[in-house]
C-alpha cells in the first residue's frame, strides 16, 4: 500500500515590520544642570517609555543616547554626557530590561538641537536647555 503524500499544515503567518520607539525629554525633567542623576519625573517617562516598548513587542536592542548643551569643555561634556546615557541604561535594567540588550552611549554636544548666543550665563543655559536631554530608541522587529 503507497504512502499517502504528507499533508501540508498552514502556518500562521507572522507579519513583522520594524518599529522604532523613542522617547526623548529636556535636562529639566531628566537631569539638573550639570547632573547626571536621575530625577522623579525622568523616572515617570522612562516607565513610560518602557511600556510603549513592551506593547510594541519588539525584538531588537535598545540605544541609550546622551546628549549635553555646548557650555563647557568637549570633553567634559562627552564624559557627561556618557554618564547620563549609563544612568538612563541603569534605570531600565532595574525596570526589568536585559542589560545586554542595551546600549548606551554619549554623544557630547555633537548634535544640538538648538543655537543659543545669550551673554547672560542664566539665560544661556536656559536656552539651550533642549540641547541636554537623553533619547531611548527600541530598533528591531516588531511581531504584529
Amino acid at each position: 500500500v503507497p504512502t499517502p503524500p504528507p499533508v501540508a499544515v498552514a502556518q500562521p503567518r507572522v507579519e513583522k515590520r520594524i518599529v522604532k520607539t523613542t522617547a526623548t525629554a529636556s535636562a529639566d525633567a531628566f537631569f539638573d544642570f550639570d547632573r547626571s542623576v536621575l530625577r522623579p519625573e525622568a523616572k515617570l517617562a522612562l516607565d513610560q517609555a518602557i511600556a510603549k516598548i513592551k506593547s510594541a513587542n519588539v525584538e531588537g536592542n535598545i540605544r541609550v543616547s546622551g546628549h549635553t548643551c555646548d557650555i563647557g569643555t568637549d570633553a567634559y561634556n562627552q564624559k557627561l554626557s556618557e554618564r547620563r546615557a549609563d544612568a538612563v541604561r541603569d534605570y531600565l535594567v532595574s525596570k526589568g530590561v536585559d542589560k545586554a540588550k542595551i546600549e548606551a552611549l554619549g554623544l557630547g554636544e555633537k548634535q544640538p538641537v538648538v543655537n543659543c548666543d545669550q551673554k547672560n550665563l542664566k539665560q544661556l543655559i536656559e536656552c539651550l536647555q533642549p540641547n541636554r536631554r537623553v533619547t531611548v530608541e527600541a530598533k528591531g522587529e516588531a511581531k504584529k
